[in-house]
């Protein structure tokens, strides 16, 4: 990807919802001929002058054929940064899409594990697949601090039922595991190294669990990380 991409689209914001208590659901209106496949992103930008400069990249959580875009954007109010301005935002203000690149291609079943806002690269993945009647026996290891961080938990047990996995680190529940996914967690919740592994998450969550998976046995190619 260009570090300054040609493509710019100036796009408004049609609506604005809550997920959870810090992440908002963006429904903003589609460039003509915009296209991309499930896992993929772009940079935004905040059509404001003192926003300008600012590009964050985000993964479109919603489906190609869908006639507007959708982004299940983290909003962090501490950081006064990007999407916390993002947060402040109303519909009809606008932003600027540039280029579709990378991101997490789906490349065959295996077990996805995300932490927090890592989710939103499988959104995208799990819609088409459920959409399409190939879920399959794909499984999403979910980890949050506490139950009411997870992201589109109803949708996700719809889609996946058992195979959804979620561990909390913060917070202890009779419904969900109280566990960090390291080596230890992984080889309790895995039986099959041959499979793909999906990461994404913080940095240091997914340079740790691909060590852990390599230790374990997994062959590097079966491992699937975010390409920029």
């Amino acid at each position: 990807m260009a570090e300054y991409p040609d493509e710019q689209h100036v796009q408004k914001i049609e609506k604005i919802e809550s997920v959870t208590h810090n992440v908002k659901r963006f429904t903003i209106t589609r460039p003509t001929d915009y296209k991309f496949i499930p896992g993929q992103a772009t940079d935004i930008t905040i059509n404001k002058p003192s926003w300008l400069k600012e590009r964050r990249p985000f993964t479109f959580t919603g489906m190609q054929d869908w006639p507007a875009l959708e982004f299940t954007i983290k909003i962090y109010p501490d950081h006064k940064g990007v999407t916390n301005e993002l947060g402040n935002l109303k519909p009809g203000d606008e932003v600027i899409l540039h280029d579709v690149w990378g991101a997490i291609h789906y490349k065959g079943e295996g077990t996805f594990i995300a932490g927090g806002a890592g989710i939103t690269p499988y959104i995208a993945i799990f819609r088409d697949l459920y959409k399409q009647g190939k879920i399959g026996n794909n499984r999403l290891i979910f980890s949050n601090r506490t139950a009411a961080d997870i992201i589109l938990k109803d949708e996700l047990e719809k889609m996946l039922g058992k195979n959804f996995i979620n561990t909390l680190t913060d917070e202890k529940t009779d419904k969900y595991d109280n566990r960090i996914v390291d080596k230890a967690y992984l080889k309790e919740n895995i039986t099959d190294l041959s499979q793909y592994f999906y990461i994404c998450g913080p940095e240091p969550m997914i340079e740790g669990i691909k060590k852990s998976l390599l230790e374990l046995g997994v062959s590097e190619e079966k491992i699937v990380i975010e390409q920029f």
